[in-house]
């Protein structure tokens, strides 16, 4: 075995503060650089490694001052496979490695960032208005389920009408299969999908299609196979609980390291993979009482890593703490938009009735939905029986693109006993008239793949772990999905697949032949996302630019304030046909005398639907149909009578 020689970590120059890089020297010699926190060693080494994870050479790193160790190894190129091993015992992965071609558990790769050819030097990136989001698991995306079989499909979300891909999280994670949220390599791309630079090519090829991407990333906790950090340094922990694991040291003593690598990540992904934006998973568990705290500091790295590009900046919170998306001046984080759970669990229960659970602080009536669209969050403040606590903070001055609004997602999906999604919970007219409330409302849409087209497949929870840790994870997941009384019984949760199934893995890969043979389906989606786009009154996203009026327990009335380009009504109705007569409601009177026309109709024989005879009638009052949404724009003519 070789001993290299190594330098001192002053003369290299290093683009992050940890990990291992490629770099040269000031007399020009070419090699790799590592530097690591591992504050209780007394000695690590950096070892390199063959193809068959023999090793071949190693390094002594240098101790500095603050724990860290590092030290240049002349003459390592890119592809080159090492560990650290420390104090002459274990060798492990690099924490902050770039790539684990055989998995979470195997040796780290040397990576070179700058010989991937972009091509996307004009991208300005996103900012939050004006866009429509499509949540993707790479794995389940496509058949092959990998980052390149996914540049095959953007051209078809590109058509559709979205405009950023919101992709489930890609940190190197331990088995065959697996959602993401428990990666243990927060800098490497899941090799499962490819290599680093195939997803840069992935990102390369959406730009050119004008479609952002932004990365889902899980700062809350790690996952409980092939997780090395502790081995380095045991503070990278908080001795606190998540959910899912041990929570993340923000605040605590040697704090400042750890704040550091999970920072850098957030640079690292915009930077070297051109990422326009991150989604915050579970902030509500990413615990720091710092000021400023932990999350306004990763939306600063995001920004200013991005330097003149836009980027956009999500979050899930589940306790709905709405200062996030404010100002840091007003004590806010900045981030651009938080998930709106309240708009789902409020239309899950219109669309089937079942308020079980967490369903159970919502009705699924007209006025939550007006509510919605005028406030955003339902809950700001009010006691939410379900958590026996109040929910949510005042957000009624926020502007509407600031909630994420959806019908499905990935958790929504899974949450039920059939992975089904809403479509097929759910009436046809009811599912058109959501869909349409969804994408013309002035929040930020979110779809999940295959929405568009009514996909069959199911979305399920999977992860491939151990045996050991998979009887864990099934015995977990049939706890949590008791909290539905109808699963809990018997016959409910023997009927939920086992995670750890490849098979269950397998049939929720997309069939992308569906969206050619589901064409009322994705025309519907089509024609409202065009619609939202080029109408001037609903493409403004105005702040107040709305009101609402309640017209039954099941219909309910928008209108969109459009000033000197004329009103939009958007009439929804989720129960039976209705017939409003006398209907004293000023929002339904249209200006300066002229008429309301309609433009577009869930009711249209190209979408499935059976037709639409005008909705307002001179003697009769209004007929609004059944199960339907109906826009209409002002025009000057009287009201056509029937």
């Amino acid at each position: 075995m070789v001993e290299h020689t190594l330098t001192t970590a002053d003369t290299a120059v290093r683009r992050y503060p940890i990990g291992v890089e490629l770099t040269t020297e000031a007399d020009g010699v070419a090699g790799l650089h590592a530097r690591i926190w591992a504050p209780a060693a007394g000695k690590v080494e950096l070892v390199i490694e063959d193809d068959r994870g023999c090793a071949v050479g190693s390094a002594a790193l240098a101790a500095e001052a603050t724990g860290y160790y590092s030290g240049f190894v002349p003459n390592a190129r890119a592809g080159a496979r090492y560990r650290f091993r420390i104090d002459d015992r274990d060798a492990f992965p690099d924490p902050a490695s770039r790539f684990q071609p055989d998995g979470p558990n195997g040796p780290s790769a040397v990576v070179d960032p700058s010989v991937f050819p972009w091509t996307d030097e004009g991208w300005r990136g996103v900012s939050i208005e004006g866009q429509v989001i499509c949540e993707v698991h790479i794995g389940t995306f496509t058949p092959a389920g990998t980052y390149r079989a996914a540049i095959e499909r953007l051209p078809d979300l590109a058509d559709t009408g979205f405009t950023v891909l919101e992709i489930m999280p890609l940190a190197e994670f331990a088995g065959g299969f697996g959602w993401g949220y428990d990666g243990v390599d927060l800098y490497a791309p899941s090799h499962l999908y490819g290599t680093p630079d195939d997803l840069r090519a992935l990102i390369d090829a959406a730009h050119s299609l004008k479609l952002g991407v932004i990365l889902d990333v899980v700062y809350n906790h790690f996952g409980p196979d092939g997780n090395y950090l502790n081995k380095f340094a045991p503070q990278y922990f908080s001795g606190a609980a998540t959910d899912w694991g041990e929570a993340i040291n923000f605040d605590g003593d040697d704090a400042g390291p750890v704040r550091e690598f999970f920072i850098t990540n957030a640079r690292y992904w915009i930077e070297e993979f051109h990422f326009d934006g991150l989604r915050l998973d579970a902030t509500q568990q990413i615990y720091d009482r710092s000021t400023p705290n932990i999350i306004t500091e990763l939306v600063s790295a995001v920004r200013e890593a991005a330097g003149d590009r836009n980027t956009i900046i999500v979050a899930e919170n589940e306790p709905q703490r709405s200062s996030l998306v404010r100002p840091r001046e007003e004590g806010g984080s900045a981030l651009d938009a938080l998930w709106n759970d309240d708009f789902h669990h409020a239309a899950r229960v219109a669309a089937t009735g079942r308020d079980e659970a967490y369903y159970s602080g919502y009705r699924g009536f007209a006025q939550e939905f007006v509510s919605a669209a005028k406030y955003g969050f339902l809950y700001q403040g009010q006691s939410y029986p379900w958590q026996e606590k109040g929910r949510g903070i005042p957000a009624l001055d926020l502007p509407p693109t600031r909630f994420v609004v959806f019908t499905d997602n990935h958790d929504q999906i899974a949450n039920t006993s059939g992975g089904r999604r809403l479509h097929q919970e759910t009436s046809p007219g009811r599912h058109r008239a959501l869909t349409t409330l969804l994408l013309l409302l002035p929040n930020t849409p979110m779809l999940f793949q295959g929405q568009d087209f009514q996909a069959s497949q199911p979305f399920f929870f999977f992860a491939d772990h151990t045996p050991d840790l998979s009887k864990l994870v099934r015995a977990g997941r049939v706890r949590e999905m008791s909290q539905f009384p109808s699963i809990a019984t018997a016959d409910g949760t023997t009927c939920l697949p086992d995670p750890a199934d490849p098979k269950t893995f397998a049939r929720c890969k997309l069939d992308w032949s569906e969206r050619g043979r589901n064409a009322a389906a994705l025309a519907l989606h089509k024609d409202l996302i065009r619609i939202r786009r080029e109408d001037p009154v609903l493409r403004a996203q105005r702040q107040r630019g709305l009101d609402g009026a309640v017209l039954s327990d099941h219909a309910f009335v928008l209108r969109y304030f459009g000033e000197s380009m004329g009103d939009r009504l958007l009439v929804v109705n989720f129960g039976a046909r209705l017939h409003a007569s006398p209907i004293p409601e000023p929002l339904l009177a249209p200006s300066r005398g002229g008429s309301w026309r309609t433009v577009f109709s869930t009711e249209s024989p190209k979408y499935g639907g059976w037709g639409t005879p005008p909705l307002e009638t001179i003697s009769d009052g209004w007929w609004i149909p059944a199960e339907c949404a109906v826009l209409l724009t002002q025009t000057d003519a009287t009201t056509t009578p029937r």
